[in-house]
């Protein structure tokens, strides 16, 4: 049987083919077919260049602009070295991200950029609105329907305004109620003015503040909006006297402090949280010494940590003077609440009560103040009346923002 001859190449190009080198082993003394940079089959397409696919989804998506050009160009230089396809989409993607880029300079030159974000925020204070949740956030100043904080029943009621105008109310706090279902409007009105009251002091933080006329408001959700999905209750300093709006920001905390400031008045708080915690005003100490006695020791420790956080910072040379005399009628009045928290009778802690409240170095207190700027004013000056404990007046709850509030 004869055994045909193997069957040839899948190409025959004729010899001296120009364009053909001459090859040792080919029959035909060249390469058969095109050479191309790495693996290669002779039915395979050049790859397209990657950047030049980002370079025309950026530019597309007027996203980046600038990197979808730069993508470009060097999609433009690979696919010239590299032989891939996709010139075009490196085209394209090159020339969208330019003009992206001259809208995006055009808007921020016309206050585009500004209005649109303005819009964003419209449209999230708009649906914040809608769900019942108050719309102005912590730090905010904002003016109610014909000022009267305690009648206002609408979220969607109250004008945002800058806190350096005179303004109703302003907002230094907000906490969400962590309940599965609405816990009533009793529990509601409760938890607000519990935390509302403790929050007040991380707002701020200089117990000698003055609050003026300020009032402690709180704005809660109803059955209505928890229903929408409010859960949130907004904690508000306002007006007590329509006719008297607030001035400026009550704000003293790490925003608003230079770091002097805020180790001062940081240092003063073990101490006024001890006073502020005194029996109440209708418990005589002929019939409560104990409960007396055991507030006296509290103040004394709250005097001995505020001595120590005030010699543990390093104050300014016009400070550190005044502090140092501080520290000095601290250390006198505490022997004095020491000596009240063991008193054996009302008449012997009264004596040493009075003596430890006279000593406390206000006068020294007030020239450190003074050297950092802060508020010269002590709140054992005001009288009850002015609220001299809590450094506000009566707590006001207010309703939920809905129709049924």
């Amino acid at each position: 049987m004869d055994i045909p001859p193997p069957p040839g190449p899948p190409y025959t190009p004729p010899p001296g083919q120009p364009g053909q080198p001459d090859q040792p082993g080919s029959p035909y003394g060249h390469s058969p077919y095109q050479q191309w940079p790495g693996s290669y089959s002779p039915y395979s397409r050049p790859p397209v260049n990657g950047f030049a696919i980002a370079s025309l989804v950026l530019g597309i998506l007027c996203f980046l602009p600038a990197v979808g050009l730069v993508l470009g160009l060097v999609a433009l230089s690979q696919i010239k070295k590299k032989g891939e396809r996709g010139k075009g989409l490196a085209i394209a993607g090159s020339i969208l991200s330019v003009v992206g880029a001259l809208l995006l300079v055009l808007a921020v030159a016309t206050g585009g950029a500004r209005d649109f974000a303005e819009g964003f925020r419209d449209a999230a204070r708009e649906s914040r609105q809608n769900a019942g949740a108050f719309p102005i956030d912590k730090g905010g100043c904002f003016d109610a329907p014909d000022g009267k904080i305690d009648s206002m029943k609408y979220a969607f009621e109250v004008d945002e305004v800058p806190c350096s105008q005179g303004h109703d109310g302003e907002v230094f706090a907000s906490f969400r109620v962590n309940h599965t279902g609405y816990p009533g409007d009793d529990d509601v009105q409760e938890l607000a003015e519990t935390k509302c009251a403790d929050l007040q002091f991380g707002y701020v933080m200089d117990s000698w503040a003055d609050f003026g006329d300020a009032d402690l408001y709180y704005f809660t959700p109803d059955r209505t909006t928890w229903g929408r999905g409010d859960r949130h209750i907004t904690c508000i300093f306002g007006a007590a006297d329509p006719k008297h709006p607030l001035e400026g920001s009550l704000r003293s905390d790490a925003t608003t402090l230079d770091a002097d400031q805020l180790a001062y008045v940081k240092a003063d708080r073990p101490f006024d949280e001890a006073y502020l915690e005194a029996p109440p005003e209708d418990a005589r100490i002929e019939d409560d010494l104990e409960g007396h006695k055991e507030w006296a020791a509290r103040v004394d420790k709250g005097l001995a940590e505020q001595a120590r956080q005030l010699r543990a910072h390093d104050w300014p040379a016009a400070t550190q003077k005044h502090v140092d005399k501080l520290v000095a009628e601290i250390g006198k009045s505490r022997k004095e609440w020491a000596k009240a928290a063991e008193a054996s009778d009302a008449d012997s802690f009264t004596e040493h009560y009075v003596a430890g409240l006279q000593g406390l170095g206000d006068k020294e207190a007030m020239a450190a103040r003074k050297s950092l700027g802060l508020s010269t004013t002590s709140p054992r000056d005001a009288t009850p009346e002015d609220g001299a404990e809590s450094g506000l007046g009566e707590d006001h709850g207010e309703g939920g923002g809905s129709e049924e509030a």
